[in-house]
């Protein structure tokens, strides 16, 4: 299957659409925590060090199957999400995201003053197990789950929390709970995405996780639009490939970068698809399509 993949698709093509689903996959996850439930997050890279560290270590030095070691390091960073947001997630807004940026960077130092995960060397020969197959899966995979959860009664306990906290605490929600839940989710969901970048590129620098690119996660969710699947799939697409489509101004094109995300906060400040209710629209359509019809 893989060769066949690369005779019909260029290997560097790949590489740049498996990145695309790596990176959707972490950017659902944070859109769980900040878009859906409403809590600021900025140390959403940590999680995918560590779900990327696990993994690594685990097929690499224990020679454990790549899906066991993908669902271990998921499971691994959902557990330090867990661990970390029963004292934080009492903070709210600008402090809640000042603890995880803090909670990021002591990771990022930790790794690189660890033996097991190669210092500040990093950690190399990691077996090549990501594919363009085994991404989309799971990509398709995290959007049905993703979309089945906001659509559940946990959602609707999510979103009660996002628009306020304290009314939804009074109708009986246990908002505490509900949001340890969906940090642990969303950094189950950082892990995974963590094991298949470790498992493409074959290297991991702690470095290569630190703050800038918990913000490069973040971006992708608020240009696509908090709350929003479809969005965050959007966000991550266009940041994702707007690097590749202007290396022939490569000098400029992180000017460019930053000036398309200036333009998008003034003209589309929640986002580009921020606040579209697809199932509303489809309804519409349908109703209009049976009144033409009828």
């Amino acid at each position: 299957m893989a060769q066949w993949l690369a005779s019909v698709i260029d290997p560097y093509y790949q590489q740049v659409l498996m990145l695309v689903g790596i990176y959707i996959i972490a950017a659902l996850g944070l859109n769980l925590i900040t878009g859906v439930c409403g809590q600021l997050t900025f140390g959403h890279a940590a999680f995918l060090s560590i779900g990327a560290y696990t993994a690594a270590i685990l097929t690499r030095d224990f020679h454990m199957p790549f899906l066991a070691s993908l669902i271990l390091g998921g499971l691994m960073a959902a557990l330090f999400g867990v661990l970390l947001g029963i004292p934080v997630l009492k903070l709210t807004g600008d402090y809640l995201g000042i603890a995880t940026l803090g909670f990021g960077e002591i990771v990022r130092v930790a790794f690189t003053n660890m033996k097991i995960t190669g210092g500040a060397i990093g950690l190399a020969a990691i077996p090549r197990a990501s594919n363009l197959i085994n991404v989309t899966v799971f990509v398709i995979l995290a959007v049905v789950a993703m979309v089945l959860l906001e659509n559940s009664r946990f959602g609707r306990a999510l979103r009660a929390i996002r628009e306020d906290e304290i009314a939804a605490g009074a109708m009986g929600i246990n908002t505490m709970w509900y949001k340890i839940q969906a940090f642990g989710i969303g950094c189950f969901l950082a892990g995974i995405s963590g094991g298949f970048y470790a498992h493409l590129l074959q290297y991991l620098n702690p470095n290569d996780f630190g703050f800038l690119k918990s913000f490069e996660i973040l971006n992708f969710v608020v240009l696509g639009g908090l709350g929003s699947i479809p969005g965050t799939i959007v966000g991550t697409t266009v940041l994702t490939l707007a690097p590749e489509f202007l290396r022939f101004v490569q000098e400029y094109r992180m000017m460019i970068y930053g000036l398309l995300l200036v333009l998008m906060m003034i003209f589309r400040p929640n986002g580009l698809l921020g606040g579209v209710n697809f199932r509303r629209l489809l309804r519409r359509r349908k109703q209009k399509a049976a009144a033409i019809s009828g």
